[in-house]
């Protein structure tokens, strides 16, 4: 049901250039705030040149894969100070959940030391179980820059059949429907059935953040970008972000003749707490 489907992410990335992400200029006051006047200089190259013009390349490489490097080069430093907690929450608020970054500083560690993963490990702990905003402009601005394909506007239209928010953005309007849908983190759809008298169904390609796709007596199953899963028409099933993540995935509705959606309960709120 789950196949890796990145060369298909890329090709569509291929077919609409157009929706690549283009360059955001980052825009930080740190250094001009605290030593403005003691050292000018200094906040104008931390300001204006590392985060307005080198951290500003996210077309080149996306905000989310900046932090990575940077909390792991700080890490490998041994400088566990008020900066590098500053970006590691700059990390979360740029997509990198509880899950990765566990996994980033597990890895590290075997490069960096053990003891500087001890002394990252207690302030990551922190970041991550604080009961941040997750919807917030910031963070779903700061989401979206790692995301080849637009957020869009609220899902308005639907709201009621979700639980949380979710946006919707049109990517092909003609022939065979193409919709990026992005879930704030524990934002999921209810049960549905996609109905059709031929063909019918949906596939969903995941581009970004982690989410679940889950069918009627089944166990919920993870997606991360590049998973894709295709849904036949009669099928009841939901899909969502995960507690901790963003989740954006393509959903291509499978031509088919008297189609329709059937909308049914929501999630069951103590089965999705289990979710991790």
């Amino acid at each position: 049901m789950k196949a890796k489907t990145i060369s298909l992410v890329l090709i569509l990335a291929l077919m609409f250039p157009f929706m690549a992400k283009s360059q955001v200029k980052i825009k930080q006051t740190a250094g001009h705030d605290t030593l403005g006047e003691f050292a000018p200089e200094f906040a104008h190259l931390n300001d204006d040149i590392l985060f307005g013009e080198v951290w500003s390349r996210n077309d080149l490489l996306p905000l989310r894969d900046r932090s990575i490097v940077t909390v792991v080069a700080l890490m490998s430093q041994g400088l566990i100070d008020s900066s590098f907690k500053s970006h590691l929450e700059m990390a979360k608020k740029n997509g990198v959940t509880k899950t990765e970054i566990a996994e980033i500083l597990t890895h590290a560690a075997f490069y960096a030391g053990w003891s500087k993963a001890w002394a990252a490990f207690r302030m990551a702990k922190e970041v991550w179980t604080e009961n941040a905003d997750s919807s917030s402009v910031a963070s779903l601005e700061a989401y979206g820059q790692t995301l080849i394909f637009p957020i869009g506007k609220p899902n308005d239209a639907y709201a009621k059949y979700f639980v949380g928010q979710s946006y919707t953005a049109p990517i092909v309007t003609e022939g065979v429907p193409v919709v990026n849908v992005t879930f704030e983190p524990g934002c999921r759809n209810n049960w549905h059935i996609h109905r059709a008298t031929k063909g019918g169904g949906q596939t969903l390609i995941c581009v970004g953040g982690r989410g679940y796709y889950q069918e009627w007596g089944k166990e919920p199953v993870e997606l991360r970008p590049g998973d894709s899963v295709y849904i036949p028409a009669g099928v009841k099933h939901w899909h969502g972000a995960a507690p901790d993540s963003w989740f954006s995935h393509l959903a291509i509705e499978v031509p088919g003749e008297n189609s329709s959606n059937e909308w049914l309960e929501s999630v069951n709120e103590q089965e999705y707490s289990k979710l991790k």
